[in-house]
């Protein structure tokens, strides 16, 4: 199934990052590096809960400076190792309908990650259905997983 984004709906940040995309599969899957760079500071990502399968549960929770927390709970679409990762805030465990309730004025979104070789190196990119997501905020995010992916060995 061939995906082609909607420039008036989607937000799409792509990175090439010199990794193996095990790496940065890795980074999106395992809870305890998700955690690490997900969120931009001041900000930070307390919790992950991750059921990577179709119709599992995708749960992340984010801290404020203030100490307020948003989970954000979802569902994942598609699951491909270390090629494609989709999910969305729309649909709860097992495809259910959901209420997004994110502090986000609950507001669905669905995320796409490509995971791709590009020019030798590894790509990873993204595309979220809504335009509110046109911030520095989550190309700030995407930053701090490149940074995190050059830290480690």
């Amino acid at each position: 199934m061939s995906y082609t984004p909607n420039p008036a709906l989607d937000l799409v940040l792509e990175r090439t990052i010199a990794v193996a995309p095990e790496r940065v599969w890795a980074a999106w899957t395992e809870p305890e590096l998700l955690m690490q760079w997900f969120t931009p500071a001041p900000w930070k990502t307390v919790a992950a809960e991750l059921d990577l399968r179709p119709g599992g549960r995708c749960v992340t929770t984010m801290e404020s400076p203030e100490g307020e927390r948003y989970p954000n709970a979802g569902c994942y679409l598609a699951v491909e190792p270390n090629r494609l990762l989709v999910f969305t805030s729309a649909l709860g465990e097992d495809y259910r309908p959901a209420t997004p309730s994110n502090g986000a004025d609950n507001m669905a979104f669905t995320a796409r990650i490509e995971i791709e070789p590009a020019r030798g190196k590894k790509r990873a990119g993204g595309a979220v259905g809504k335009p509110a997501f046109r911030s520095d905020a989550r190309g700030a995010a995407i930053g701090a997983l490149q940074i995190e992916l050059r830290a480690r060995p």
